[in-house]
């Protein structure tokens, strides 16, 4: 259904039952033991035109958060100041709605900061807490590329003005909502807990079931994938520092088969049970490619050279949004913020990545994921691709094939390629499959030992709709190396290089990233002080094909100049490192 045009305005949904309040992420002060009693009671209206408490009865696609967005929901009540930060960045991408009981008092807090209203649009709707992550509506559509729905839990919280926002946000913008609020379709749930690849796959802790005590494993999977389409449904341990229990404090995912994850030095706080619950999706589960996943790691930073379970506050880097072309991403004035915003820049090239103080709300266990909801374009142009990895091969094309979809049909699709920065893209015209037309496929020439090629996707639909994707595009691309022997002689001899190692001073974590041209090398890394000692173990172990990421905490290192060595079976490095 096509979203009704709406200019800014105040559009008032209904008087306020529930004064929005500042209530933390956890349970308040008598809100568990009020929980089984909000249940029981909890008022469900009959069904409307704009609610639907059965499944659809098309097959569902719920979005990936890095598809296109018609909007971005915030509700207007504590952390002001982030707020606006959010509302000046989303606005530039997409149309922000923020809930708000007072208008005029949002709007003049904006522009105290400079923000205007252009592509904002301010609904009076009830709700009880910040969070809208966690009760906000979810996107999703019939038929993978159809028609736009909304998906809405029972809320986790007995907190009834934000459990009943999302029914209210889908009416001011026409979209149907379907609830799970009726036996046997009831399922409590909340968002921080919640993703998924777009295509059928999704992941959260266990706290799904230990919140659902009434549903089997089986059936809250069959709930999912009736309402959600979600066939594959990862389930992790919950994590013993992590108070809500949302997966969103550790991890992210960048694309289909990219997972950003955690990493606290070892053995510190929730650094244990977050390796073993990726190792058992790695060891268990592939991407929808049918490839393993990819891994990025990035540092769980010290609050103050403390972690949770030494009386730190959760900071994490992982709590961040997709916001089309730009990622927001939570920063706490700490050392590593810089090395978080460079690890994001390098996953997702060409994203406008902006890092935003955090410090105010990470108290209450939540950051800027956590008070921020997409809302999903109603018109997508699906376009899906794994993108190529670096080869040896010079002698052959490089075959580019893609998953592209609309529901007027797919007009033309064009392959854009380049190996210069300061060189226009090269198009390529794509050549639809013969035998399943939603693939396109097309090719770059091969090239020499050495090249980096870029290239991106550009679709046109019969309706006129065009999309890239990356969606960053021609700004952002997929880069992949041409690898080999420059004398001609074969394959590349493998060798470990030292890429970076940052920040360098360092005071906290610190990355140390090294290029594997093979992967599977013995590899050793130590940290010596000025006369050769060792002080810290950092790795031992074997390399990966490609990018390898190291991290190690200097935060109680005297100051001074240290070294990393690294030792292979063909040879050694050494990379200077001075610590404040």
């Amino acid at each position: 259904m096509m979203k009704k045009a709406i200019s800014f305005a105040f559009v008032c949904v209904l008087s306020f039952s529930a004064q929005a309040q500042q209530l933390p992420h956890t349970f308040a002060p008598g809100e568990r033991e009020a929980m089984p009693g909000y249940l029981q009671s909890r008022a469900v209206g009959s069904a409307t035109a704009n609610m639907i408490t059965t499944p659809p009865t098309s097959p569902v696609r719920t979005i990936a958060e890095w598809e296109e967005l018609q909007g971005l929901t915030i509700s207007w009540t504590s952390y002001n100041s982030m707020l606006r930060e959010i509302v000046r960045n989303a606005k530039e991408e997409t149309r922000v709605y923020i809930l708000t009981s007072n208008p005029s008092s949002t709007i003049n807090y904006l522009a105290s900061g400079g923000v205007d209203t252009v592509n904002v649009t301010c609904l009076q709707i009830p709700f009880n807490s910040v969070w809208c992550r966690d009760y906000g509506l979810w996107s999703a559509y019939t038929n993978d590329v159809d028609s736009l729905i909304s998906i809405d839990w029972i809320y986790n919280r007995p907190r009834p003005a934000d459990d009943a926002s999302p029914v209210q946000l889908s009416a001011a913008v026409g979209v149907p909502v379907y609830q799970t609020t009726v036996a046997p379709w009831d399922l409590i749930h909340t968002g921080g807990n919640f993703m998924t690849d777009g295509f059928g796959t999704g992941f959260s802790s266990n706290l799904i079931i230990d919140e659902n005590p009434n549903k089997t494993v089986a059936q809250i999977d069959t709930i999912m994938n009736r309402f959600m389409g979600i066939s594959r449904y990862i389930k992790m341990n919950e994590l013993p520092y992590d108070q809500i229990h949302h997966i969103d404090m550790h991890m992210k995912l960048l694309d289909e088969e990219t997972i950003l994850m955690g990493q606290y030095p070892t053995g510190v706080a929730d650094g244990p049970q977050i390796e073993a619950n990726l190792l058992y999706v790695l060891n268990n589960f592939n991407s929808v490619y049918g490839t393993p996943y990819k891994v990025v790691r990035i540092p769980m930073p010290a609050d103050n050279g403390q972690y949770p379970n030494s009386g730190g506050r959760y900071f994490t880097y992982t709590n961040a949004s997709f916001i089309n072309k730009t990622i927001i991403v939570p920063t706490y004035n700490v050392p590593t913020d810089t090395t978080a915003l460079r690890i994001y820049r390098d996953a997702l090239p060409g994203y406008k990545v902006v890092g935003i103080n955090s410090l105010s709300s990470i108290g209450s266990l939540g950051a800027l994921h956590c008070i921020t909801k997409e809302m999903a374009t109603p018109d997508p142009l699906l376009i899906s691709h794994q993108p190529l990895n670096d080869t040896y091969d010079t002698l052959n094309s490089y075959a580019v094939e893609a998953l592209i979809r609309h529901r007027s049909g797919i007009n033309s699709a064009l392959l854009w390629w380049r190996t210069d920065t300061l060189q226009p893209y090269v198009p390529v015209n794509m050549l639809q499959s013969a035998t399943n037309p939603d693939y396109w496929t097309g090719s770059i020439p091969p090239m020499p030992p050495g090249t980096l090629v870029m290239y991106y996707i550009e679709a046109n639909a019969v309706s006129g709709k065009n999309q890239v994707r990356p969606m960053p595009a021609p700004a952002g691309f997929w880069p992949f190396k041409v690898l080999g022997n420059p004398t001609g002689s074969g394959l590349e001899s493998v060798q470990v290089n030292v890429t970076s190692l940052f920040p360098n001073p360092s005071k906290g974590i610190t990355c140390l990233e090294l290029s594997d041209s093979k992967g599977g090398n013995e590899l050793s890394i130590n940290l010596k002080d000025v006369a050769g000692r060792d002080i810290m173990h950092v790795f031992k172990g074997l390399t990966r094909f490609g990018e390898n990421r190291y991290f190690f905490d200097t935060t109680h290192l005297a100051s001074g100049l240290y070294s990393i060595q690294i030792n292979t079976l063909s040879g050694s490095y050494t990379k200077k490192l001075m610590v404040r």
